[in-house]
């Protein structure tokens, strides 16, 4: 739901400032959960570099640098390595942004 909403750099702006406002504007995202999801990320968020804008590297490129943006956003997020990395190789071929390359392996990675 949050991705839905937010873009992953408007995540990692929120993160970065603690802004608790925006993330309430989630759908099912109350202020105790924003506060919970500022403390748990705030930790990962030093394992995160800011990704650059969307213009600056080339959609889909995969294995490349959405790809590597992809996976670093998955191990911030909590999964493992390992996990991010088959879920994120399980979109290959598909020419997507970061942030369409962190929704699919959601999805892949829920199911």
């Amino acid at each position: 739901a949050i991705l839905s909403t937010l873009s992953t750099s408007q995540l990692l702006e929120c993160v970065a400032s603690n802004d608790i406002v925006t993330l309430t504007r989630v759908p099912g995202v109350g202020k105790k959960t924003a506060e919970r999801l500022l403390l748990d990320l705030r930790d990962r968020l030093d394992q995160f570099e800011v990704p650059a804008a969307a213009g600056d590297s080339g959609a889909g490129d995969v294995g490349g640098t959405d790809s590597r943006d992809a996976i670093s956003a998955l191990v911030a997020l909590g999964y493992k390595q390992t996990e991010a990395s088959r879920a994120v190789k399980s979109i290959t071929g598909k020419q997507a942004s970061t942030e369409a390359l962190i929704r699919e392996a959601l999805r892949f990675l829920a199911s």
